[in-house]
């Protein structure tokens, strides 16, 4: 099935995703394709859920409106999450995801912006954001009201086009932008903080001319609310919202273990994943 022909959600009433259901729908697809980044996914469930619940707009539930508001995944590695939102929200199918990775697969490891849904290419990491900020840039320049979510990790903020970027928001008082940091403390190779400190990131970035918030990342209600109050806080300041996360959140064993960042699902891992959200196998 092409994405042309895949059905839309409807899109009349509020859709519920339930954080477990996708983070199965995460180990699914990273079981059918023997693949990784599962732990880098699962820290941002709980961020996507609400910005597909609540804030996003896309009118006719067409990935492709013209009016509708962007969500940019700077930390493409992380596309797992989104792509179980779109399950969600019916622009992917069953056959999507049990195909995920395969030979002839659309769906890549990485954010692909030939995707229908997914707005940038990214997973080199650093200019997503930039990515972001110049489609924030366009927005602002027509006058629309639609808003730009862009997600980074952590660790990519080691990139100097990262702040660039903020300093470009900042100097065009880009007010409908909103940066969101997955503060999980890992990186691909060890905690982000041995690897280069980045000290408080909330202060660095309200130097940087941000409005800016501290939130439990893996607290639905803090996420919401967080989401509404920078939005509410005023014209022409960008906004940071800095979101502290748990990588591998929702499997015990996965947890703040960042071999989980490159470790591929076997049969007997997967079992007792999927068990550990609450589901049995089958």
């Amino acid at each position: 099935m092409s994405f042309d022909e895949t059905p839309g959600a409807d899109n009349g009433h509020e859709m519920r995703f339930d954080p477990a259901r996708m983070r199965r729908t995460v180990l699914e697809m990273a079981y059918a394709g023997s693949t990784v980044h599962i732990a880098c996914a699962f820290s941002i469930i709980e961020l996507m859920t609400v910005l597909y619940r609540h804030h996003l707009r896309y009118p006719g539930n067409d990935p492709r409106a013209e009016g509708r508001d962007y969500l940019v995944l700077s930390k493409g590695h992380g596309v797992m999450a989104q792509y179980a939102c779109m399950h969600e929200l019916g622009w992917l199918n069953d056959s999507h995801i049990l195909n995920y990775f395969k030979d002839g697969s659309d769906l890549k490891g990485l954010s692909d912006s030939r995707v229908p849904g997914l707005e940038v290419t990214s997973g080199s990491l650093g200019h997503g954001f930039s990515v972001g900020v110049g489609i924030a840039m366009g927005i602002q320049r027509k006058g629309t009201d639609q808003k730009v979510y862009a997600i980074v990790g952590d660790g990519e903020l080691n990139e100097g086009p990262i702040w660039e970027g903020a300093l470009l928001a900042a100097h065009h008082k880009m007010d409908n932008l909103m940066l969101i940091v997955d503060k999980n403390g890992f990186q691909a190779m060890g905690e982000t903080g041995e690897v280069l400190a980045l000290g408080d990131l909330s202060a660095k970035f309200a130097s940087f001319g941000f409005e800016t918030l501290e939130i439990d990342g893996n607290d639905e209600m803090e996420v919401d609310a967080a989401i509404c109050r920078l939005w509410a806080s005023g014209r022409g300041r960008p906004k940071a919202l800095i979101a502290r996360t748990v990588k591998g959140k929702g499997v015990p064993f996965m947890e703040s273990d960042n071999r989980w960042h490159y470790t591929r699902l076997n049969a007997q891992t997967y079992a007792e994943a999927i068990k550990a959200l609450g589901f049995s196998e089958h």
